[in-house]
């Protein structure tokens, strides 16, 4: 069985998304037939000559089911809470801890440090509108400030212009040469005006280089029909020069040569 595969199925729990989280790993337990450890008490620890074929067949059914629920559940964490996870070996006693743990300060501390990472060094890559983008860095400062964090409108707007690829780089120099510093309202809204000319730019450079990139066999048709051209203009060379020498020949010899190639055999 896949976990890794099974595990990129089921959001990751983050220490905020509990009840998502939870409600997609019992899901995917139930669908895979492995939530029989979260849904009954931990079953016997050994099995002994004692107990009957069903208890067996039971037990290690059990066992079986608590050893992957554990691993999908710890397999679906973000590496930020990994090291706060549980110990515990049971799984229904796992995911009850873990509810416990979304609701802990230990949780805040360690999102908090998350979003701060994030924020501070989240970048621009034009894989989404700059609005989305830079409304995307507003959320995090507000989630932060929901945390008792409060993010100053100045540092946010330097964290966006940070954020910014080279392409902005005359977008930078001018906001750094003005003496009144934008709010988030009028960074957000010169963005999306200035992101309008860089993707008009981008869209020209990516013309002219596929206009100069030509594949091998356009290549060989150019070769060829250059080749062609030479030729040709070598045949009219040598046309052009024949007739000048023609011209320059007196008529009573073009006569006779003429005369001597109409008697030729």
């Amino acid at each position: 069985m896949n976990l890794a595969g099974l595990s990129n199925n089921v959001v990751k729990f983050n220490g905020l998304n509990y009840a998502d989280w939870s409600e997609q790993i019992q899901i995917q337990l139930s669908v895979l037939d492995l939530d029989m450890a979260i849904m009954m008490d931990e079953m016997l620890a050994a099995i002994t000559e004692t107990n009957t074929n069903d208890e067996k067949s039971l037990c290690e059914a059990w066992h079986r089911s608590n050893r992957l629920s554990l691993n999908l559940m710890r397999m679906s964490m973000t590496e930020n809470v990994k090291p706060s996870m549980p110990k515990t070996e049971n799984s229904k006693e796992f995911i009850k801890m873990i509810k416990e743990y979304s609701q802990s300060d230990i949780s805040d501390k360690s999102i908090v440090g998350t979003l701060m990472s994030e924020l501070t060094t989240k970048k621009f890559d034009w894989s989404q509108p700059i609005h989305e983008h830079v409304t995307g860095m507003t959320n995090i400062a507000a989630r932060l400030k929901s945390m008792g964090m409060k993010v100053n409108e100045s540092f946010l707007v330097q964290f966006i212009m940070n954020s910014l690829p080279p392409e902005f780089g005359q977008f930078q120099v001018n906001y750094n040469t003005i003496k009144d510093k934008w709010n988030f309202q009028e960074i957000k809204a010169m963005l999306v005006l200035a992101s309008v000319k860089q993707n008009q730019e981008r869209r020209t450079r990516r013309t002219i280089k596929d206009l100069l990139t030509v594949d091998s066999a356009t290549k060989k048709k150019m070769a060829t029909i250059v080749v062609g051209i030479s030729k040709v203009s070598d045949a009219l060379v040598r046309s052009k020069s024949a007739r000048k020498n023609w011209d320059k020949q007196p008529l009573a010899n073009r006569d006779l040569n003429l005369s001597h190639n109409a008697i030729q055999p």
